[in-house]
């Protein structure tokens, strides 16, 4: 989960030469707004490091529908997956071709309309700061995200099928359907640390959840610049609907590995909330994502959240990592290091010294 505060107005300032391909009217003025940046000599970025291409684990949940030893070796490849990597990809998830298919082209209509369009959709249809674009609190060009998404709370689309708005209604059935999923795949991680809980079912309702649409403009200068900086996600579980472009990458074993994407799949990836209470037996691993010179990029995330006053801390007997901290009090830290600082620090700030 990126945690970034809403862009503000651009500083006024001409470009030679222009930095993305071709500017489009639906684009955000990042190059504007950061060029100020790419300017100091002694401020640029060296060119990302080339990584290693891998497959995500790839699960069949099917396996869930079936036979109790079939049953049980799917929920130890789930869990034996967030151990070791932190994400996972699922096949037969139950969400539908067609929901997928039509949740795609609503964001892609959405971020085609011009930019000044985008931002008044969202004052009038979503809560304050739904729309972001780039990193206000840069102070280095390696701390831009060179993107622009919908950070939408589901209470602002939880009903909004009634109000005949397409793009609300199918980001409310989308969003039922993917919490159905993170819910099971949440119960199954609990249940194999030995620790059955309720905390998901209880305090991860809709309404405190969030749906994340993304879009990545292309970049000419993608050796330099980021789509989402390095982060980990500040949720439980994290579901995303990634298309064939790429550019998603992730740290393993000291190492940036690119995911080979697959639209045909969902990944899921442990959030640092799940780390905490699992005792760091799940890993929120950092990840990111580059930028392509030439091909823009979507994605939609569902991030799996608690109420801002559910208390996260692990029941296991040994001692624990992490001091009891709730969700709210962790967002608030978040954003306050991102404010300050340009970027999220996360979880080393609950250490139980």
């Amino acid at each position: 989960m990126q945690d970034q505060a809403l862009m503000q107005e651009p500083a006024k300032k001409n470009l030679n030469p222009p930095i993305t391909m071709e500017e489009q009217p639906s684009d955000p003025p990042l190059e504007i707004a950061f060029q100020h940046l790419l300017d100091k000599g002694d401020d640029k970025p060296d060119e990302l490091p080339v990584v290693k291409e891998a497959e995500l684990p790839l699960i069949d949940l099917n396996q869930l529908q079936l036979g109790e030893s079939e049953r049980q070796a799917c929920k130890q490849q789930i869990a034996k997956a967030s151990r070791e990597w932190g994400f996972f990809q699922v096949v037969n998830h139950g969400i539908s071709r067609d929901i997928l298919d039509i949740m795609r082209a609503e964001q892609m209509k959405l971020f085609k309309k011009p930019f000044e369009e985008k931002k008044a959709y969202a004052a009038s249809n979503f809560s304050s700061g739904s729309y972001r674009w780039g990193t206000p609190s840069a102070t280095k060009i390696s701390h831009v995200s060179w993107s622009e998404a919908f950070h939408v709370p589901l209470n602002d689309v939880i009903g909004s099928g009634e109000h005949n708005n397409s793009l609300s209604s199918t980001m409310e059935q989308f969003a039922v359907n993917v919490s159905e999923l993170a819910q099971t795949l949440a119960d199954i991680l609990a249940d194999e640390t030995g620790y059955s809980t309720r905390i998901f079912k209880e305090t991860c309702v809709p309404s405190s959840c969030y749906l994340r649409l993304n879009r990545y403009p292309p970049c000419a200068i993608n050796d330099q610049m980021l789509g989402i900086i390095s982060h980990t996600d500040s949720s439980f579980l994290t579901v995303l609907h990634q298309d064939g472009v790429g550019g998603l990458q992730l740290v393993k074993n000291g190492e940036w590995i690119a995911v080979k994407p697959n639209p045909d799949t969902l990944i899921i990836n442990i959030g640092d909330l799940f780390q905490a209470w699992s005792n760091d037996l799940y890993k929120s691993v950092e990840h990111r994502v580059v930028s392509n010179p030439m091909n823009e990029r979507f994605s939609t995330a569902y991030f799996y959240c608690p109420s801002h006053d559910t208390v996260i801390q692990s029941g296991h007997d040994e001692p624990r990592v992490y001091r009891s901290f709730s969700f709210g009090e962790f967002q608030k830290q978040v954003k306050q290091d991102v404010c300050t600082l340009g970027y999220k620090i996360g979880l080393s700030r609950f250490l139980n010294n």
